[in-house]
Parts: structure tokens; sequence; C-alpha cells
């Protein structure tokens, strides 16, 4: 692409669809892959038909697929599989989240591929891993996330537990997904061998509970939800100003001493009941009435700034339309608009990565079904002939107004 970025020249064909495996691919976008969405013919990747939606674009497709090619083919057709082989041995990586054991029975068995090709990475996230009981049952995020713990530490107390409001578990396992392939391609060019990776659903819940899982493992304790406080540290939390209330989050005991003097009442620092961060977690109920009382003298537009001066973390509880019209928000340059293929324009938040102080650019906009086929079949070294062969016969999609010709890479090859 010529941007310098570092995954450059990194050919990715991507089985993945809803929300892990795609969104593991947009960040590897991001930094600079080509990634070529491989789907199937019939409708392709599920959630182009999950709402809401954009009179007729998905937006949770579009949220997760920025950057990419698509290209659609009959996975189930002889000609199909055998196109598909000869795109997976001239990528680097595939990514892929069937369940265990699905991508062989596409043609596609791992050990044929990596004898075919030694230095690729094949990439998998299911979702409740390779082996054990329900290995082969389907997964989603909420599942997971009620299943690994993740839920019942979320809410407001014991008897109202709540899912996390985004798909968080799909979210995480598909950064892990993309950590685990950008660390086989290093692998690879220290060894020139590839590597199988995976993750799943349920694996990643359960780590994602870090010092709440810890706590029941060493303490034999089950942690419950704690509303909006935090589970350990106090005060961190909700507070109620004069107004609206504000999120302070205090993390030791000079933020605590600081935050004291702020709000007025220094010798609360050393209060026998408050004077050590355990204490305060103990008598947490009883401090947040003293903060509160204190905080009800200014409104929350005047204590942040405040509180931000005196270097003790706070912030406001935005809603989305206040979020993405935040001054820091708009300095960070978080959303940026793209053009898709039928015209129409569509505002994006851009990947979250910088490299060498350079924000991500979205450099591509979420791809109609099919709507690349014609130049990744041209870049595969097929002749128009066989290409028309192909979308004559129903093997692959040519989505309406798309044209051969390489828009992104080199022309395909056994890449090394």
């Amino acid at each position: 692409m010529g941007d310098g970025l570092p995954l450059e020249g990194v050919r990715i064909l991507d089985l993945s669809r809803a929300l892990a495996g795609p969104y593991a691919t947009a960040l590897l976008a991001d930094l600079g892959a080509e990634i070529i969405k491989t789907e199937s013919i019939k409708g392709g990747d599920s959630s182009r038909s999950w709402p809401p939606f954009e009179d007729d674009h998905s937006l949770y497709f579009d949220s997760a697929n920025r950057g990419k090619e698509s290209i659609a083919i009959d996975f189930y057709s002889q000609g199909g599989r055998e196109l598909l082989w000869k795109l997976a041995v001239a990528s680097d990586v595939v990514v892929e989240n069937f369940r265990p054991g699905v991508l062989a029975t596409m043609g596609l068995d791992p050990e044929a591929l990596r004898a075919a090709k030694p230095g690729i990475v094949i990439a998998s996230v299911s979702g409740f891993g390779a082996t054990g009981p329900l290995s082969q049952a389907p997964g989603l995020d909420q599942v997971a996330q009620g299943m690994s713990g993740l839920m019942s530490v979320t809410g407001a107390d014991a008897d109202h537990m709540y899912r996390v409001g985004v798909p968080i578990i799909d979210m995480v396992a598909g950064i892990n997904t993309a950590l685990g392939i950008a660390a086989a391609l290093v692998g690879r060019d220290r060894t020139g061998v590839g590597a199988e990776v995976s993750t799943s659903l349920l694996e990643t819940g359960l780590a994602l509970g870090a010092f709440q899982g810890q706590k029941y493992l060493s303490s034999g304790e089950v942690p419950e939800p704690q509303g909006n406080n935090h589970p350990v540290l106090s005060p961190y939390g909700v507070f109620a100003t004069a107004d609206i209330p504000v999120i302070i989050a205090v993390g030791n005991q000079k933020q605590w001493r600081d935050a004291c003097v702020l709000l007025g009442d220094p010798e609360l620092a050393g209060h026998p009941d408050y004077a050590t961060g355990k204490l305060r977690n103990v008598n947490r109920a009883a401090l947040k009435l003293v903060l509160e009382g204190l905080l009800a003298h200014r409104t929350a537009a005047e204590w942040l700034p405040l509180l931000r001066g005196a270097a003790i973390p706070a912030g406001p509880i935005y809603n989305y339309e206040q979020a993405f019209a935040d001054p820091q928000v708009r300095a960070l340059d978080m959303v940026q608009t793209v053009r898709r293929t039928d015209g129409s324009e569509l505002p994006l938040v851009r990947g979250p990565i910088s490299v060498n102080r350079q924000a991500p650019r979205i450099r591509k906009a979420p791809p109609a079904l099919g709507g690349d086929t014609l130049a990744v079949l041209d870049r595969l070294g097929l002749s128009a002939e066989q290409v028309a062969g192909l979308v004559d016969a129903g093997i692959v999609l040519a989505a309406p107004g798309a044209a051969p010709g390489t828009t992104a890479g080199a022309a395909l090859g056994a890449a090394p």
C-alpha cells in the first residue's frame, strides 16, 4: 500500500464471519495487511443481515469490516473448493471461526495446507475451544459472558446481573486472534515455519476475569457485582454532584490525600475509617455519603477540571452523542468518513493502534458482497475466460459494477 505500515505485504484469507474474526482482521487491515474477505455466495457474512441498518447496509457489518476486499464463492461446489485452496496457498494467513474441524471439511485441512506451504499461519476462533465436551457446540458472545463468570460480576448486585453492553468477549477474542497472528508471523520470519494459533470465546472470557477470577482461585471467595463501584478500590466509581454524576477514580494514597484537600476536608484523609485503601473498601458505603456531601457544593462541570488539575482521574458519563462530540475525541480524529461503492458516505470509528505516532487511516470502506471478486481472481492469475466461466457456473459472485484489476497488493502467487 505504500503507507509504511508494519503488515504491508502480508496477505490474509479471511473466512471468518460475525464479529470475533472480522474484528481481528479489521485490526490487521489497519496495520497494513491485505484482507481478502471470502464469503459464501449465499448471502455472505451472516452479520450482513443484522441490524441496525442504513438503507440496505448493515451497520453491524460495517463496524467490523473496514479495509477489506470481498470475494463471494460457492463453498460447497468442487470448483469453489478448488478456488479456496488456490487462495489459501497464495496467502500468508488463513483466519476462520467455524466450529473445530469444519475447515477440513471445506477442503482446507490445516495439515494439508502446512504441507503445501510450511510458512502459512492458520488462525482459528471457536466458541469453546478445540477439545472438551462442548468443542462442537455453537457459541456466541453472551453465552460466553454467562459461562465464563463475566456476567456474574457485572450489574447492580447479585440479583441483577447483566451482560456487558457490547459483545466484549467477541471483540477481545478478535484482539487475541490478531495478537496470535502477529506473533506467528514474527516466528515465521525467524524460522520460516508458520503456526496454528487459536483462541475461543470461553477462554477469552475466563482470561478477562483477571483479579476477580484470581480472587476465587486463591481465597475461595466468589466475587459479586458491585454496580458502578470498583470491586477492590475506593473511592472509585460514580458520585453525585450538585447536578449530574461523575466518575472519580482514586488509585493510591497520594490521590486520596489530594482529593480530600481539593474537596475541602483534608482531615478526612486520616479518618480512622478511611485512612487506608483496605479501610476505605470496607467502609465504602459510608464514605460515598461523605464524599457526595462535599461534592454537592459544585456542579460536574466545575468539579471535573479541578479534579483533573489535581491529577485525580475523573470524567463524565457520556452517551454516544456526547462522546463523539467531546473535544478530546475530536482531537484524536477517531471518526473518519469513507465512501461506499454505491456512493453513500459512511462515518466509521478508526482502529485504536497508532504506528510511529501516526493514527490509522481507514483505507477502504466495508465491501459489498462479491465487490472485489473480479479483482481478486485477476490477481490470482485467472484469465478473463476462466473468470467468466466461474461466474456463469455460479461458483463465484461478482457484485454489479465490479471490474477486474489490481486494487490491493501484488499479483497473487505462492507467497513465501
